[in-house]
C-alpha cells in the first residue's frame, strides 16, 4: 500500500469516527438535557397519526427514554453503523437517511394513537436490514461474506421487529429495517452486463 493510500486509509476512518462518535456524542448530550429538572424532550418523538408527531421522524432517533435505553442503542449503533460505513462513508448517511424517513413514516402510519416513539434502534435496525440485504442485492463475495457475518452476529435482533414487549417500538424496528433493505437495493453496487 502506498503513502498516498494509508494517507486516504487514514483520512476515511478519522471521517468514520468523527461522524460516529459525534452522533453518539449529541445522543448523549441530549438525554443529559433531557435529565435536568423541568426539561421532556421526549414529547420531541413520533406521536402517531398527528400533524405535529411527524417532526419526530427527524428528532426521534435523538431522544432515549433513559440511560439504559441510550447504553442499549450506543453499542449497535456504533457497530452497525461503522460496517455500513465499510464500503463508502457516504453509504452511512443515506442508509441513516432512507431507514429514518421510512421508519418514522411507518411508525407513525400504525402505532397506536397517544403513544410516542423515541431512540436510535429504528435506525439500527435500517443498518441491520442493510447489512444483511446488501449480499443479496450486489451477489459478490465480499458482500454475501458481510451479510453472513452481521446475520451470525446480530441476527438475533431480528425478533425486534416482531411484537414483543409493551414500552418497546417494534414498528419502529420493522420500518426501519425495511429502509435498510430499500437502501441496500438503491445503493446496491451495479451489476456488470452479460456477455453472450
Amino acid at each position: 500500500m502506498s503513502r498516498n493510500e494509508m494517507k486516504g486509509l487514514a483520512s476515511e476512518l478519522k471521517t468514520q469516527l468523527l461522524t460516529l462518535g459525534g452522533l453518539v456524542g449529541l445522543m448523549w448530550a441530549i438525554e443529559i438535557i433531557d435529565h435536568i429538572p423541568g426539561v421532556n424532550l421526549d414529547m420531541y418523538g413520533i406521536i402517531p397519526r398527528n400533524i405535529i408527531g411527524l417532526r419526530g421522524i427527524l428528532f426521534a432517533p435523538f431522544l432515549h427514554g433513559n440511560f439504559p435505553h441510550l447504553i442499549a442503542n450506543t453499542i449497535p449503533f456504533l457497530t452497525l453503523g461503522w460496517l455500513v460505513m465499510l464500503r463508502r462513508t457516504s453509504d452511512f448517511w443515506i442508509v441513516t437517511a432512507i431507514a429514518a424517513l421510512i421508519g418514522g413514516i411507518g411508525t407513525w402510519l400504525i402505532s397506536p394513537s397517544l403513544s410516542i416513539h423515541i431512540g436510535a434502534s429504528g435506525i439500527i435496525f435500517g443498518y441491520l436490514g442493510f447489512l444483511l440485504s446488501r449480499g443479496y442485492f450486489e451477489r459478490n463475495f465480499g458482500s454475501m461474506a458481510l451479510s453472513i457475518t452481521v446475520g451470525v452476529l446480530y441476527g438475533g435482533l431480528l425478533w425486534g421487529v416482531l411484537p414483543q414487549q409493551p414500552g418497546i417500538s417494534w414498528q419502529g424496528h420493522l420500518f426501519g429495517f425495511i429502509g435498510g433493505v430499500v437502501a441496500a437495493r438503491i445503493l446496491a453496487a451495479p451489476k456488470p452486463p452479460k456477455v453472450y
